[in-house]
């Protein structure tokens, strides 16, 4: 044992520790008297991984008999008294403080006399700070936290484990999944960083430390158990980790480690009714992270791949009629021409069972993990069809901007004057947050006293006739709203909210 022990490349004095638990274990195996040598082996075996886990900062040896430690609960005095300082003191040089500041302005109160002689006070301004946590992914000074802790900011400041402060810019952010990522100049120092965790080895159960800055009081550690995974009923697209480590106002955008010291995931809300830590904590898992990661550095922009299809979850009265033993997967009900679903032969009612050996359990699932994918990746897709499970292979793309958005401002005696419309298509919807399948020309902005915005145009509204003819673009809305013969009679359609109606005509722009 001593001699297999030490070919690990440890030198002896670096594990007194370690070889006071090995000591133990073989007397704790011996008087267990197990039946087998295989047993005896195994409990060995385990025991040693938790002493190499928990003693050395949770840096297993791959070469100490070639084994990976198994989870094990504590079965003794010695290993309940373990301390978690060996993982905290590698991981919390890599979270940082994340400090932003943004002006806004508030109309100061008029007073009767102001009203009277028809003044107004001037705006006043003001600046608000927020505080929130971080975690470096790269050495050269790639930060990754929550959009939420960065969003309207109009200065960033980073403020690393040992009080050095940093200017920083946002590369990329995605309100979807709650991530963005920074960079800081570093003038070519590496700074300390974490590891993303990849093989995706994480149970409910398993111990995990988070650490960030709740309520400002500086750098906290505290520690729980992983609760939940697979958590998607607190967004649209993220699957979330939850915890009952305590998480409160301050850890968002901070780090969720697990004992070998990689980031598994970024925490990022709280479920509590009194705005402190009920013990229900989640965290973005670290496959998302990770890509959003890659992505921001190679493409400028948080990409999120997608099929081209439009899902919803499978209820058990849906199950039961489409032959499934159980409520799973998500149905397809619309799917977009010529998409990556359309072009691999997937069809309107397939249910979607898994994707890359993933099983999907409802449409946030396949969403999240879309989102992992790489574009352009050829992923393994399981549908149910006609009673029987098959298997397909889609590339995966992004939202195309098909059409063009060809966005113009319409100009001219007509009571649209003055409004901003764009042709919809995928690319446009991801990037607004609308439904990449509406399809039509939509109203971006009105301008302010223009004929469109005395006529009630609303940015979001679809229009969708001028008369007796259906609008497809934006050029020939244009078009029809140039060559309309009396301008005083108007019969404009317009989609608001899903509820088509008869724009009320009130206001017709100025002849010079």
């Amino acid at each position: 044992m001593t001699k297999r022990y030490e070919q690990g490349g440890f030198s002896r004095p670096a594990l007194h520790y370690e070889n006071s638990l090995i000591f133990c274990a073989c007397i704790l195996v011996k008087s267990q008297m197990p039946p087998t040598y295989k047993r005896m082996k195994k409990q060995i075996l385990s025991l040693l991984g938790s002493a190499l886990v928990l003693g050395s900062g949770g840096v297993a040896n791959a070469q100490l008999l070639d084994v990976v430690p198994e989870r094990v609960v504590p079965s003794s005095n010695m290993q309940v008294q373990l301390s978690y300082s060996p993982v905290v003191k590698q991981t919390a040089p890599a979270v940082v403080n994340v400090f932003t500041s943004r002006t806004v302005q508030r109309r100061g109160r008029s007073s009767f006399f102001d009203e009277m002689f028809g003044m107004r006070r001037a705006p006043q301004e003001r600046t608000e700070s927020s505080l929130g946590s971080g975690v470096i992914v790269r050495d050269t000074g790639i930060i990754v936290t929550n959009a939420h802790v960065v969003k309207g900011a109009d200065e960033l400041k980073i403020v690393l484990n040992d009080r050095r402060e940093f200017e920083a810019e946002v590369i990329a952010q995605d309100e979807d999944i709650d991530i963005a990522v920074l960079k800081i100049d570093t003038e070519g120092e590496r700074l300390p960083s974490l590891a993303i965790q990849s093989d995706g080895d994480l149970e409910i159960g398993d111990i995990v430390l988070a650490i960030g800055n709740p309520f400002g009081v500086g750098q906290t550690v505290t520690s729980g158990i992983v609760s939940a995974l697979g958590r998607t009923n607190v967004t649209d697209t993220s699957s979330f980790i939850q915890t009952d480590a305590a998480v409160n106002p301050g850890n968002s955008g901070g780090a969720l480690v697990n004992l070998s010291g990689e980031l598994i995931g970024v925490n990022t809300a709280i479920f509590s009714r009194s705005g402190g830590s009920n013990g229900i904590g989640f965290a973005i898992p670290s496959e998302l992270v990770s890509r959003a990661v890659d992505s921001a550095i190679s493409e400028g922009r948080i990409v999120r791949p997608w099929i081209g299809a439009r899902t919803n979850a499978v209820d058990a009265t849906m199950a039961a009629a489409l032959g499934l033993d159980r409520s799973k997967g998500a149905v397809i009900n619309d799917i977009y021409p010529k998409g990556p679903a359309d072009t691999a032969g997937l069809e309107k009612g397939d249910v979607i069972l898994s994707i890359e050996g993933t099983e999907v359990n409802d449409d946030s699932g396949l969403r999240f993990k879309l989102a992992t994918l790489r574009r352009g990746q050829n992923a393994q897709v399981k549908i149910w069809r006609d009673g029987r499970e098959r298997n397909f292979t889609v590339r995966t793309d992004t939202p195309q901007e098909n059409p063009a958005r060809d966005e113009r401002k319409l100009e001219g005696y007509h009571p649209l004057d003055g409004a901003v419309v764009v042709n919809m298509s995928p690319a446009l919807g991801e990037e607004l947050g609308f439904d990449p399948y509406v399809q039509g020309v939509m109203v971006l902005k009105v301008e302010r006293g223009s004929a469109a915005n005395y006529n009630r145009l609303r940015p979001g509204d679809f229009i969708v006739g001028i008369g007796d003819d259906d609008v497809n673009s934006t050029r020939q809305l244009n078009a029809l709203l140039l060559s309309s013969g009396n301008p005083e009679e108007w019969d404009i359609s317009v989609d608001r909210n899903g509820r088509i109606g008869v724009l009320p005509v009130r206001y017709m722009p100025r002849t010079n």
